[in-house]
């Protein structure tokens, strides 16, 4: 039963997350809302929510202020990792289309094994180096369609691609002593805050045009819409962690831009070539190889 719990809560915050991306496709084509505009007003109102959740249930969200050292990380975390996560994706959905910007992010377990070999000073072992090399073969199928002649994606569209995947990946490595120490959902929140109000304040946001739009109720709903789901899904995949192996979380984890493509399809009109999806699968089945080759790895070590 526990892991069926765990299975449920995979699935629903990846099919959450794969759905943000086409509606927040739409509301970039649909309206003249831009990404920091949008990324800080989410980012605001999640950390909010996230923290008074945490007070609710009696979590102390001062003390941390109190030491130096973990708000110079925190700080760090929020900048590079939150709003570097969330802008770049942001931004490669604008440059390209939410199908894409999704399967991008899975270019972060390739940057992982680079920083962590270069850290070893050592060469990655046989099956990443396979790994990596499936999925940049997937990579390439799916930015040329099988036409090497042929680049589907604009230049700003892969280097805002490549941007996830760099970004994901400090993202995925930094913030552990800081979970660690505080916990995830404290972590998160405060990130999240911090993140949105350095975002707020290097635009100005509070004389922005862009608050008028807002008056159309049907706008403010899908921003809220989408803000809720985002913030659910990140929840349920962290939560998921406890009740499920790793290895389970990636395979299921494949729902973000199985979602995504479908949506984009029924709502968008939008669907990738055949060797586009070629890629795409083979991309995705080549991160679950890395995941499920690394976890028998650790085993036998």
């Amino acid at each position: 039963m526990i892991r069926v719990k765990g299975i449920l809560f995979i699935v629903s915050g990846a099919t959450m997350w794969g759905a943000t991306g086409p509606i927040l496709e739409w509301v970039l084509t649909n309206s003249d809302l831009t990404i920091p505009f949008i990324l800080s007003i989410r980012l605001l109102f999640a950390g909010c929510g996230l923290l008074v959740y945490l007070k609710i249930k009696g979590t102390r969200l001062k003390p941390i202020w109190r030491q130096p050292y973990w708000i110079k990380r925190l700080f760090i975390f929020a900048l590079f990792g939150m709003v570097g996560v969330q802008y770049s994706f942001f931004a490669a959905i604008e440059a390209s289309n939410a199908v894409v910007a999704t399967l991008l992010q899975f270019l972060a377990p390739i940057f992982v094994v680079i920083f962590v070999s270069w850290s070893l000073k050592k060469w990655p072992p046989k099956y990443q180096v396979f790994g990596i090399i499936g999925t940049l073969l997937g990579l390439l199928l799916l930015l040329t369609n099988g036409s090497l002649t042929n680049l589907l994606l604009s230049p700003t569209a892969l280097a805002w691609g490549l941007a996830i995947g760099l970004s994901f990946a400090f993202y995925t490595l930094y913030p552990g002593p800081l979970m660690k120490e505080w916990g995830v959902l404290f972590v998160v929140g405060w990130s999240m805050l911090i993140g949105g109000v350095l975002l707020g304040i290097l635009n100005r946001i509070w004389l922005s045009d862009e608050w008028s739009l807002l008056l159309d109720w049907k706008l403010t709903a899908i921003l809220l819409s989408v803000t809720i789901i985002g913030t659910l899904a990140f929840v349920l995949f962290l939560s998921s962690m406890k009740y499920i192996s790793a290895i389970e979380t990636s395979i299921l984890s494949s729902m973000e831009p199985l979602t995504a493509m479908v949506i984009s399809v029924i709502w968008l009109q939008q669907m990738l070539g055949n060797w586009q999806l070629v890629g795409a699968f083979v991309m995705l089945c080549c991160v679950t190889w890395l995941s499920i080759a690394g976890d028998q790895n650790k085993k036998e070590v």
